[in-house]
């Protein structure tokens, strides 16, 4: 996929955060709520991990040099990866951390009115966030949840950013929750009930997101479907006689390598196999976009003795 689509979700995001962030802090040192702090802390660190994700994007771009002779495709996973380990320590750990404080030494909420209307101010400034996003993942999301998208796509901001407003909102409303019972009852520790219940949500995202990301840092093939493709490209003209073997890797989120071992016939001259190992390249390209880098082997298939 273009970048240019994951960067108009991260600036959404990021321009929200920021602003949302610096709301809810002011809000926090006015009214006292733990989770409003909890809240500011989350959206702090979601605003640098769009600053991560949009720095990861760049340096990816960088051309390749002999000793990374493949590119720094991968480097947005690697600051991905980092994103998630933000939201895990920064986000997450911070909330319980604040959340049990909050249980063992409740204080009443001054002006109440303060936090829950910062609180229904940010509820719509993230619903815009997620709006782009959604609208940004909609074309890779046909007919497929967003978790299985989340999950298989392979490339890391949409993903990303879909997760963090998705838990953002959710957070929104758990601390929302927390401060209105906390004001109705009279009762802070409701309040800290919100923020632990906020750094549960966080430990989760977060937890869902380092694994996928994993996964494409260790190295991910084609889906299945795109596998299939690829097959059915290089037998189409019937240059070759099968495929013998094949492997497929991302080197980077829209760089796909190939590598195929395919059966020539025996009677074919150089030229002839050099001419079909052309072709083949022009339908794999054809057929699925990612394939920039690939590699063809030609054998002949020798007899299995008896």
């Amino acid at each position: 996929m273009s970048t240019e689509g994951g960067n108009k979700a991260i600036i959404a995001a990021l321009l929200a955060n920021t602003g949302i962030a610096v709301t809810k802090f002011v809000a926090f040192l006015i009214s006292g709520a733990s989770s409003m702090l909890a809240e500011s802390v989350h959206s702090l660190a979601d605003a640098g991990n769009q600053v991560l994700l949009l720095i990861g994007g760049k340096r990816a771009k960088r051309a390749a040099t002999p000793e990374h002779p493949f590119g720094y495709g991968r480097e947005r996973y690697v600051y991905a990866f980092m994103v998630a380990i933000i939201l895990f320590t920064v986000g997450g750990m911070f909330a319980i951390y604040e959340g049990v404080h909050k249980i063992q030494h409740p204080e009443p909420i001054t002006k109440a009115w303060l936090p829950i209307t910062v609180l229904l101010v940010s509820i719509v400034l993230e619903s815009f966030s997620l709006r782009t996003a959604l609208r940004e993942s909609a074309p890779y999301r046909e007919n497929i949840s967003i978790l299985t998208f989340v999950r298989r796509h392979k490339s890391p901001e949409l993903p990303v950013i879909v997760l963090e407003d998705i838990a953002a909102l959710t957070g929104l409303a758990l601390a929302l929750a927390g401060v209105s019972v906390a004001v109705i009852t009279g009762d802070g520790v409701w309040d800290g009930a919100g923020t632990i219940a906020i750094g549960v949500l966080l430990i989760g995202v977060a937890l869902l997101l380092g694994v996928e990301v994993k996964s494409l840092l260790i190295g991910e093939g084609a889906t299945p479907a795109d596998v299939r493709k690829i097959a059915d490209a290089i037998t189409a003209g019937h240059e070759v006689e099968s495929v013998i073997h094949m492997k497929t890797l991302y080197l980077g989120p829209e760089e796909l390598l190939v590598a195929v071992k395919v059966a020539v016939l025996a009677t074919e001259t150089v030229g002839e196999v050099a001419d079909a190992i052309d072709a083949i390249e022009t339908r794999i390209r054809a057929a699925v976009s990612d394939a920039r880098v690939i590699y063809i082997e030609p054998a002949v298939r020798r007899a299995v003795k008896a």
